[in-house]
């Protein structure tokens, strides 16, 4: 989601610039975290100016799929985030600015999608766990380089080179 500079200047002389669209975050499907799959979020906002910092306060709205905790079944996560970020046009950034978490604007364009990203890798829960107590047939039984083994008992077959042997046992008389 971008926003250029003059476009907020223009529209906030006297009061907060609005904001509302969707942000694709599909990215966040192929990094090394549970998200499965994750839909377009919903972002409002409003940025005020002040000189040359740009606070900008944000809600996010989407869903997620993640991984249930006991069986690996996909666990649909609705989620609803607001987070506040302070941007700077200023040509003199420097360490203090970065100590206190002021964020650089590069060129006429406020970027906001890295933002968005990091505020939803923040707010991935620890775990989640399916409704259903029955998802043992819905979770995956292989993936890449694994494959599940039921640990059930099973008829033992006896290898044909000792069938003899077996034979010999059964054909024993008891001993008194």
């Amino acid at each position: 989601m971008k926003l250029t500079i003059n476009q907020i200047r223009k529209g906030s002389v006297n009061e907060p610039y609005f904001f509302d669209g969707q942000a694709d975050v599909t990215e966040l499907e192929m990094m090394n975290n549970d998200i499965r799959k994750i839909s377009p979020v919903h972002v409002t906002g409003q940025v005020t100016m002040h000189g040359e910092e740009f606070y900008v306060n944000f809600h996010l709205k989407g869903e997620m799929t993640l991984p249930c905790a006991r069986t690996l079944v996909d666990v649909p996560y609705p989620f609803e985030i607001d987070a506040s970020e302070v941007f700077s046009a200023s040509a003199y950034y420097g360490r203090e600015e970065q100590e206190q978490e002021i964020h650089p604007i590069q060129g006429e364009v406020l970027d906001l999608t890295p933002y968005i990203k990091e505020n939803i890798l923040l707010e991935i829960p620890f775990r989640v766990f399916a409704d259903n107590a029955d998802s043992d047939e819905a979770a995956p039984s292989s993936g890449k380089d694994w494959e599940f083994v039921s640990e059930t008992k099973e008829e033992k077959s006896i290898d044909p080179r000792l069938k003899k042997l077996e034979s010999l046992l059964n054909n024993k008389p008891k001993e008194k």
